[in-house]
């Protein structure tokens, strides 16, 4: 903890980075197993740099939205979307998209409802953070792109809204890296209290 207070770093933002950069480690490992001579020298090569931004932005009209985004690596590339968490944003992945690059992914970072550029299409369009409604900013995002299927990956809200792509999307998701995120929640059954023993654990 003391050391997190001198680097500026907060536990939640090194958790997910570590969450992130695991999952990352791990994608970039099996494609390093499928093709051993050219992906391991790519993510040696990228894995001391520091990076600071990515080297463009989008923007486009998916659903309700104009999502402003980052995207790296070959469009022929299996796509992954990365989703960031609360109050954090894209650049919380700057430094793991050139790893999922060099291992041959078409990486997606999109701003998530009210962060960044991305805006609503109408000042009509009733505002809404329904813990489902920002998974289907994703799943049209993915259709303006005509991404059929993608690994999804996020920290806090962005790994929330994963788990519930992949609870009601599953045809949509490839795989999931979902860290330190909030639970897939019901509001009733938030109301109703824990039995006495439950409140001990």
């Amino acid at each position: 903890m003391e050391h997190a207070k001198s680097t500026g770093m907060s536990r939640r933002r090194l958790l997910a980075m570590a969450g992130v950069s695991a999952g990352a480690a791990m994608l970039a490992q099996r494609s390093v197993f499928a093709d051993p001579g050219a992906t391991s020298q790519a993510v040696n090569t990228t894995a001391s740099t520091k990076n600071t931004s990515f080297s463009s932005l989008k923007q486009i009209d998916a659903g309700l939205l104009n999502v402003g985004y980052a995207e790296a690596g070959p469009a022929s590339g299996p796509p992954i979307i990365l989703l960031h968490g609360w109050p954090y944003d894209i650049y919380s992945f700057v430094d793991v998209t050139p790893l999922l690059v060099a291992a041959g992914y078409r990486v997606i970072v999109p701003y998530l409802r009210g962060f960044g550029t991305t805006r609503f299409l109408s000042s009509d369009t009733f505002r809404n953070g329904q813990q489902s409604v920002v998974a289907l900013d994703i799943v049209a995002l993915m259709d303006a792109l005509k991404i059929e299927k993608a690994i999804l990956a996020g920290f806090d809200w962005g790994a929330r809204t994963a788990d519930i792509m992949a609870a009601l999307w599953p045809e949509r998701c490839k795989a999931l890296v979902s860290v330190s995120g909030y639970l897939i929640g019901s509001q009733a059954g938030g109301k109703v209290p824990l039995p006495p023993k439950a409140e001990l654990k």
